[in-house]
């Protein structure tokens, strides 16, 4: 995965995401594939898709709205979906989905590593299997604290869990959305290049679902020239939680 401390300079590929975004679930082959090219910064932004007043409480018709999607991301991506979560969890009603609690455990692991965009990339990925998966309550602090056990974090992960909380979730979700507004992005996932130092453009990742090594050959084409300008319409989780 590429280091933290890339020069500012270098290759950066700005990932707008949430861990409920079910086609930020679909897209999370691909991001996994970007870090690992050499030279390439993934830097990790939340939007809090279902965050605040989107907060959204599980009921039938919730279930009726986000199968179709996930049967999709299926077909198109091979990513698994669990019995659990979709006869388990979302069978759940009232149980409220929140995006804050994750974003904020993504970010406490961030600080522990010492490094935000890997340890953060990691945390993220294994809170959306523990979601999509396993069916788990991430918006759980007991549960976001077990899996950052899992992850090696268990010692001081509470306290800085705590200090991510709040209002320094919140001022990263409203910068991640300026940055959303910034490169045209209309939902999640929304990913943009930044080439040089120059201002990040968005690309099209909706064209690679389920297509990973096309991905990632075409990313390392750009990398030696430039992304194109702009992006095709693609699947996305709207800001205010529509599309998912």
């Amino acid at each position: 995965m590429a280091n933290d401390e890339t020069p500012a300079a270098s290759p950066r590929l700005h990932y707008i995401y949430d861990p409920l975004c079910g086609w930020c679930y679909a897209a999370a082959p691909l991001i996994h594939a970007a870090a690992g090219i050499g030279g390439l910064a993934v830097e990790l932004h939340a939007g809090g898709l279902l965050a605040g007043a989107q907060r959204r409480a599980i009921t039938p018709q919730w279930r009726d709205y986000v199968l179709p999607h996930d049967r999709r991301i299926g077909e198109l991506t091979g990513q698994p979906f669990g019995a659990a979560y979709a006869d388990g969890l979302l069978r759940n009603v009232g149980y409220v989905l929140d995006s804050e609690p994750p974003i904020s455990a993504v970010l406490a692991a961030g600080v522990l590593a010492g490094d935000a965009n890997r340890a953060g990339l990691v945390m993220l990925e294994r809170l959306q299997r523990a979601h999509y998966v396993e069916g788990r309550h991430i918006a759980d602090p007991a549960v976001l604290a077990g899996l950052a056990a899992e992850l090696g974090h268990a010692a001081a992960f509470g306290e800085v869990y705590r200090q991510m909380s709040g209002a320094i979730t919140q001022a990263h979700i409203a910068a991640s959305r300026r940055l959303l507004q910034q490169v045209g992005g209309h939902g999640f996932p929304t990913v943009a290049l930044s080439i040089a130092g120059e201002p990040p453009q968005r690309i099209d990742i909706g064209r690679y679902l389920g297509r990973t090594e096309a991905w990632r050959a075409q990313l390392i084409a750009w990398l030696g020239s430039a992304p194109p300008d702009g992006a095709a319409a693609a699947p996305f989780c709207a800001p205010d939680g529509g599309g998912c």
